[in-house]
């Protein structure tokens, strides 16, 4: 993902889940995908799909229990 992308991504994804601390930064030696982080805590993997000339992206983030105890 080129530089211009991650920008769009992370406009987009900041309005949606209404995080302003929220950066997509690029992954060292994948062009695939991107690293979503908030306030410097890595929070999941957003991943370019562009098969069948249909353009989408995927965003995967794990919960960990422990994480829910904090809440």
């Amino acid at each position: 993902m080129d530089k211009n992308e991650l920008d769009k991504l992370q406009t987009y994804m900041r309005r949606a889940l209404q995080s302003p601390n929220l950066e997509v930064r690029a992954r060292p030696r994948k062009t695939d995908s991107a690293e979503v982080y908030v306030a410097d805590e890595f929070v999941g993997v957003l991943f370019k799909d562009d098969e069948d000339d249909d353009l989408s992206y995927n965003f995967s983030m794990a919960i960990l229990d422990y994480d829910l105890e904090e809440t």
